[in-house]
Formats: structure tokens, sequence, C-alpha cells
């Protein structure tokens, strides 16, 4: 990210390069606070790696002193259990892992998920008697209410990324 995470746009750049690794702090750019970065972990596509992935962010989120509030926490660890869930439902055929990436900046929050299946979903509307099939919609509502946004894109390697981005101080939307 040209911005090293920092300021009020959370989507990465279109440039071409590695959206996930930030290019070198140029002269007069403000150092970053303690707990902005980008954190990125793999984990098997096995349902064992839901809650651990929860686990993990609920953890690093803590651990970097990230200033968020506890609905904040509560709905990227919604968002990361559906996404990671999904990965595992449905792309664990052709992608044994996932990667699940944390990026913080002054302003926001980014989670993402990583595949390397190349179907892109879609967040459709399940009928009520279906027991699955909402786990997109869940995602884009709580990002919604927060005042967020998410998205889903292809990656070089032909596979996929859902992120969601949240902003750090909570706007609720009518």
């Amino acid at each position: 990210m040209d911005d090293q995470g920092r300021g009020s746009d959370p989507r990465p750049p279109d440039s071409g390069e590695d959206p996930f690794q930030p290019p070198p702090l140029g002269p007069g750019t403000p150092d970053p606070l303690p707990y902005e970065g980008v954190w990125r972990f793999t984990a098997p596509a096995v349902d064992a790696s839901v809650p651990q992935a929860r686990h993990a962010v609920r953890d690093l989120l803590y651990r970097q002193g990230v200033p968020v509030s506890d609905d904040l926490v509560q709905g990227l660890l919604l968002i990361v259990s559906e996404l990671v869930t999904n990965a595992v439902r449905h792309a664990a055929l052709l992608s044994p892992m996932l990667a699940v990436e944390v990026a913080v900046g002054a302003e926001w929050v980014r989670v993402s998920v990583e595949d390397n299946h190349p179907y892109r979903p879609t967040a459709l509307e399940a009928a009520h008697s279906e027991t699955g099939g909402r786990g997109l919609l869940l995602v884009r509502e709580i990002t919604r209410e927060a005042g967020g946004v998410c998205d889903v894109e292809h990656t070089a390697g032909g596979g996929k990324v859902i992120w969601a981005a949240l902003p750090l101080k909570s706007v609720r939307v009518p």
C-alpha cells in the first residue's frame, strides 16, 4: 500500500504491485502508530482452522493495542469466521491452504481471506428453510453497519481474496 496503512482508504491499490507489501517509507512520511501494520498467516483449509483464525485475529488486535471497541472486535471475528468457513467449505478441494491477513491503519482495520479457488462468490439470498448460504450477506451487513467496505478480488495466481475493512471509529448507518 502506498500509504503504509495510514489514511482513510483501506482498499489495496490496483497498481499491479503486491498490495500486501508496503513500499519503503519516504522522507516526510509520519512514523506509523504503534498498532499499525500488516500480519498474514496461513492455515490448512479444514474446520479446525475457523476457530484458530478467529482466536489469532482477536489475540493480534489485543496484543498490538489496536483501539477497537468490543462491538467492532465481535464484528471482525464474525467476518473472519464466515470467510474462513467459506474457504474451508467451498475452496478446499482446489486450495488446501488459505491465508488470513489483518491490516491495521491509523483509521481502519481490514481482514481478508485468500484461497486459490477461482470461483468468485456472490452474496445470494438464501431460502428461510436453508441452514447455510447467508455468510457473505452477513459479512456485507456487518461491514455496512460499521461504515466499512468489502469486496472480492481475483489474485494474480488465479484465486481470490475476500476482504472487509472497518473504520476504527464505529459509524452506524441508518
